[in-house]
This record gives structure tokens, C-alpha cells and sequence, in this order.
């Protein structure tokens, strides 16, 4: 099979390791220093390097957690899922649709930043009527550009990541070298005054959103090959660039801006609106035009980060627009939104409801009023709340489940009581649920656009769940295959492809391909390494691992010369069966095809062996087996 070779003509790995996650993530993670380090000092003033160290640290506790949720349930849902897998959908639903706002936000903020980068060839561009048009404008245009479907171009996003990441890592090593000054920094602060004690800690939920996008990594565990060692690595190598660079660049940033008074109280041009001479809507470019260069060497660098951050901009919010779609047919299909948000435009296969609602209209009206700290309050109020529910439901689910065998557990944990308690989910979300209380308590704007917007979500669970279809409110309930057209064809948006080295799961592979056809879907192929029980979970099997890789290589490539997707799966367990019916159950799968022969033809003769026999007994969804008769 010519897996590794056609791969490698294809020039990129569409199977994700760490590196090609932390590309991913980090280009969505990283593209909010652009508009974070202004919302933030606009309230932390002086001492917004000690925020964004806190908020840092408090992101390290939430990395933890979504590393090992990823791990554990590696579905497109983040929070939502741990809380489903903790709780119950009741919950569920809150995380999910904290995390829609968190979307809503993201795409609103990064589309909203897009001018004012460009106002380097354009000065009204900085300023409301002008950013706010335009920003509408890239909305319209990435929803537009979502519903007919046009792929991301997955090798250019990692290029520009590095780009950004090498950029802002320039800007560090120019701005210590030219103006850096600790003497600047301690004269910026005045204790309890600039800033006041209330800003200081409205800040720290605002400066989390310089982490907005960790759950990028969440929504690509499904293409991880190996996640309990690719996940945790990626995320922990994200969490380390981003904190790098928040650990610096403010510092830079408030001695080429410091601190000043002036006729309404302490400011500093970090944070002042463009109408004031500030840089609250720039606030990388306001570091460029204050590091004490001239000439062309500053014209140059201007019009390079200028372009370079409204691309990154760009594309933040198209993986806005792209995961708000996510979270909304993942929500549908668990019965927590009404049924027309999980169904496909009848040409483009994608769910443009969704998109038109949720990234198109609720994002021009969050950009509507123009207003960055609004914008930055309220991601903090629906990243702050989402992340609670992820450290909690990881708690939950280390007491109810405290017998269960994992393949990863995050670090550091205390043992007690029989329970391994998760230090780091105990302190996040005791950190985060504070940062929330914070928010809501001290702005009354967010306060009040925040509960309503969970008051809107929860009304319309209730009355869907119990008005329209009929299901209790905590019950997990998956709808069944979309059925598509006159011909009552079933739409298998997500075909899972158990393979071993055998015919009968080459058949299985040109089965899925075949159904999944040109109707956008994905085949997930799955290999289960047996693990012998007197062994860990994650104890490493070198040879078996590099034959199952080869093998995995193959299934691939066998489904993609059907003009497929497919993602691979390498998968730890004890035993086969229980394996694949819970990677079908992560991935919200409408079809598992597995190859199995038949093994006899007497009448009590088992007609299948035991792992096919356990998928179609136990299986979430339809089943298919490829089989070919073996003589008895």
C-alpha cells in the first residue's frame, strides 16, 4: 500500500502530532497579543506584566485540566464534553454555550482588530465608524467563505504561526535592547492608586483572554494520532510560548508607554483610544512606533507587523467562525439546540444556519457598539464560567470514576481517601471561578448581557427539550443520521473504521470511503493496541507501535484515493470492543464499519468473533460489517 509515500508527496502531515498542534493552537492563541495587551493595560496600568504572570499561572492550572479531558474524551467539545462525561447535559449545556459566546466573542474582537492593523495604508481605519464597518465586513466574508466550504490552508496557518511567534520574539529582543527600563516599570506603579485594587483584579479575568482559543486543541484531539502523548506535549509547549511572550513583551510595552497623569487620573497610551493619542486599538504597533526607530527602517517594520497581524487577525476569527459551527452541530446533535442547526445547506454540506446565526449575526452585533473593553469583559465572562466547568467536571469525574483506568492523568494530584484528588483542577477552578464572580460583581454591562445571554440559552433548552422533543433535561440523547433529499439518503458526517492487518478491513476501509463519497465526511480509522492488564495503560511498545503506525499509514491512504478525509488513531486499551464503542461515543459517530470474517456455520457456531459481536451489541450508532466467510 503506498501510505508513507503518498504522504510524504503530499507534503503535509494530515495525521497531527505535538508540533503540528502547537502550530495549530498557537496561531489562534498567539494572534491575541494583538488586541490583549490594550484591553488589559487600559485597567491593570503599571502593573499589567503582574497580571498577565497571574493570568498565566491560572492558565497553566486550566492546561492541565483540558489536557487531561482532551485525553479522556477526545471529541470536539472541550468543557462541554468533560461536563457531560461529569455531570449531565444540563451542564453540559452551560459549558457548551459559554463556549458559543466564547466564539461569538473571539470572531467579533479579531475581526474588529482587522483595520485597525491596516491603518498603516489607511488612518480612519483605527477609528469607529470605519473599523467597526470593516470588521462586519470580514464577518460577512468568513461566514460567506465557511458556507460554501473552502478549506483552510492548514500548512499556511502553521507558517504564519511560526512567523508570529518569531515577530512578537523580535519585538522582545529589539525592545530590551532599546528601551527596556526596570527603573520606567517601578515609577508606573502607585499601589491601591495606578491602578486601583478593583481594576487590578477586573484585569486578571480580562488578561485571560490572551489565552483565548486553548479549546483549538480540544476540537483537533480527533485528528491526534496519539493523544496521550501528543495532547498534554502541545499543550504544555503553547502554554509555555504564550507565557514567554506575555512574561516580556508588556514589560516592553509599558517602558516604551509608561505610565503617566494626567487630567482624568493615571493613564498610559497602552490603553488610551486612538482619538486620545493612544494605542488601545493598535497595541503592538504603538510598540513598534516607540522602540526609537526612524526612517525607513520603522516605515518597514510598521507595514510588515501591520499586515502580518491583521492576516494572524484573519484567521483567529475564521477558527471562530469554524468552531462556533462545531460547537453548534455538536450541541444539535445532542439534543441540547433545536434540529435545523445541525442541518446542511442542500449544496455546500455545511451547517449554514449555524454559521448565519451564531458567527454572522451574533458577532456583528457584539462589534456593533465599538467597543474593545466590552468585548474583553464579556469573552472573560464566558471563558472564566466554561472554564470552571472543565476543572469541575475533571474533579467529578476523578470521584465517580475514581476505580477507572486512564491512560493520562495530569499533575500534581494528592492521594486520599481512595481518590486521587487533581490539585491543579481544585486551584483552577477556585481561580477562575473567582475571576468570574469578579467580572460579574464589578461591571454591570457584562453582568447584565452575560446572565441574559445564559437566561436566553437555558429558556430555549428547556422549552425544546421538554415542549418539542420530549426528553428529560439531564438525559445525554443523540439524534439520529441527518436524511438528506428525495432519495432518503443518511448523511454519515463521521464514519469510525476499526482496522487490524486483514481483507476484511481493507473492505471495511473502501466500504466508509464509498459512503462517506463527496459528501464532506470524515473517516476516522482506528487501531486498538491491546495492552496485557498486568502492564499500565500507557507503558510504551515501541515495535507494536511502529507496526501499528504502518498500518495506520496504509488505511489512509487506501481512503484517501477515494477523495476522502481521514484521520488515524492509535488507541490504548485492555480490550478491542469496549475501545472502538467509546472512540465511536467521543466522536458523536453515525456509523462505525468494522471488517470481520465469519466464522462458522453451524447453528450455536458464533457468526462473528468477540470484538465484532461487542461493537454491534454495544455500539452508539449504525453498524456495518464487511465479512467474508472463512471455512469452518
Amino acid at each position: 500500500m503506498p501510505g508513507r509515500r503518498r504522504r510524504q508527496q503530499e507534503g503535509l502531515e494530515r495525521v497531527l502530532g505535538a508540533p503540528a498542534l502547537f502550530a495549530t493552537a498557537y496561531g489562534n492563541v498567539g494572534s491575541s497579543i494583538y488586541y490583549a495587551l490594550g484591553v488589559t493595560a487600559a485597567l491593570a496600568l503599571g502593573l499589567t506584566p503582574v497580571v498577565f504572570i497571574i493570568a498565566g499561572l491560572i492558565f497553566a492550572l486550566t492546561a492541565a485540566t483540558y489536557a487531561e479531558g482532551t485525553v479522556r474524551f477526545p471529541e470536539a467539545g472541550g468543557s462541554s464534553s468533560f461536563a457531560r462525561q461529569g455531570f449531565n447535559e444540563v451542564v453540559s449545556f452551560g459549558a457548551a454555550w459559554a463556549q458559543m459566546l466564547n466564539y461569538i466573542i473571539t470572531i467579533a474582537i479579531s475581526a474588529f482588530f482587522v483595520p485597525h492593523y491596516l491603518s498603516i495604508f489607511w488612518e480612519p481605519l483605527k477609528q469607529n465608524p470605519w473599523d467597526v464597518i470593516v470588521g462586519a465586513g470580514v464577518i460577512v466574508v468568513l461566514v460567506a467563505i465557511n458556507i460554501v466550504g473552502v478549506k483552510e490552508a492548514a500548512k499556511l496557518n502553521i507558517v504564519l504561526a511560526v512567523v508570529d511567534f518569531a515577530t512578537q520574539a523580535l519585538l522582545v529582543l529589539l525592545g530590551f535592547v532599546l528601551i527596556f527600563s526596570p527603573e520606567i516599570l517601578t515609577a508606573n506603579v502607585t499601589f491601591g492608586v495606578a491602578p486601583t485594587w478593583s481594576s487590578f483584579f477586573l484585569a486578571i479575568p480580562v488578561a485571560m483572554i490572551a489565552y483565548t482559543g486553548i479549546e483549538t486543541i480540544s476540537n483537533l484531539a480527533e485528528e491526534t494520532r496519539d493523544p496521550p502523548n501528543d495532547v498534554p506535549r502541545s499543550i504544555r509547549l503553547v502554554a509555555i510560548a504564550v507565557y514567554a511572550i506575555y512574561f516580556t513583551l508588556p514589560a516592553i510595552a509599558l517602558s516604551a508607554l509608561p505610565v503617566s497623569l494626567g487630567p482624568d487620573g493615571f493613564t498610559t497610551a497602552l490603553g488610551l483610544p486612538p482619538e486620545e493619542g493612544g494605542f488601545a486599538n493598535d497595541p503592538v504597533l504603538g510598540i513598534v512606533d516607540n522602540l526609537g526607530l526612524e526612517g525607513f527602517t520603522l516605515e518597514a517594520l510598521e507595514i510588515y507587523v501591520g499586515v502580518l497581524a491583521a492576516t494572524i487577525l484573519f484567521i483567529a476569527a475564521n477558527a471562530g467562525v469554524i468552531g462556533a459551527s462545531r460547537i453548534t452541530y455538536s450541541m444539535a446533535s445532542y439534543r441540547q439546540l433545536p434540529e435545523p442547526f445541525r442541518r446542511l445547506h442542500p449544496r455546500f454540506k455545511t451547517p449554514w444556519l449555524a454559521l448565519v446565526l451564531f458567527a454572522g449575526v451574533a458577532s456583528i452585533i457584539a462589534i456593533l457598539p465599538g467597543q474593545t473593553d466590552f468585548l474583553g469583559t464579556m469573552y472573560s465572562f464566558g471563558a472564566m464560567l466554561s472554564f470552571t466547568i472543565a476543572h469541575v467536571s475533571i474533579v467529578a469525574l476523578r470521584v465517580r470514576r475514581r476505580d477507572e483506568e486512564v491512560v493520562y492523568r495530569a499533575r500534581p494530584n494528592l492521594r486520599w481517601r481512595g481518590i486521587d484528588w487533581p490539585l491543579f483542577a481544585i486551584a483552577g477552578g477556585l481561580a477562575t471561578g473567582a475571576a468570574w464572580l469578579v467580572v460579574v460583581v464589578q461591571d454591570p454591562l457584562t453582568r447584565w448581557a452575560g446572565l441574559g445571554w445564559l437566561a436566553l440559552g437555558f429558556a430555549v433548552y428547556v422549552v425544546y427539550r421538554t415542549r418539542v422533543v420530549g426528553i428529560p433535561l439531564t438525559q445525554t440523547v443523540r439524534a439520529p443520521a441527518l436524511v438528506l433529499g428525495p432519495s432518503m439518503e443518511i448523511d454519515y458526517r463521521s464514519i469510525v473504521v476499526p482496522v487490524i492487518r486483514s481483507a476484511e478491513s481493507e473492505e471495511a476501509l473502501v466500504t466508509a470511503a464509498r459512503l462517506a463519497g463527496e459528501r464532506r465526511s470524515r473517516v476516522a480509522v482506528v487501531h486498538v493496541l491491546e495492552i496485557p492488564m498486568e502492564l499500565p495503560l500507557n507503558t510504551a511498545m515501541p515495535e507494536a507501535e511502529r507496526v501499528a503506525n504502518a498500518l495506520l499509514d496504509d488505511a489512509r491512504a487506501i481512503v484517501e484515493s477515494h477523495g476522502v478525509r481521514a484521520v488515524t488513531r492509535l488507541e490504548r486499551a485492555r480490550s478491542a470492543g469496549p475501545a472502538i464503542v467509546a472512540d465511536a461515543v467521543a466522536r458523536n459517530a453515525d456509523l462505525v464499519v468494522i471488517g470481520a470474517p465469519r466464522r462458522g456455520i453451524g447453528r450455536r457456531a458464533p457468526v462473528f468473533g468477540r470484538t465484532a459481536r461487542h461493537v454491534l451489541k454495544n455500539s452508539p450508532c449504525r453498524v456495518i460489517v464487511a465479512a467474508s466467510r472463512v471455512a469452518a
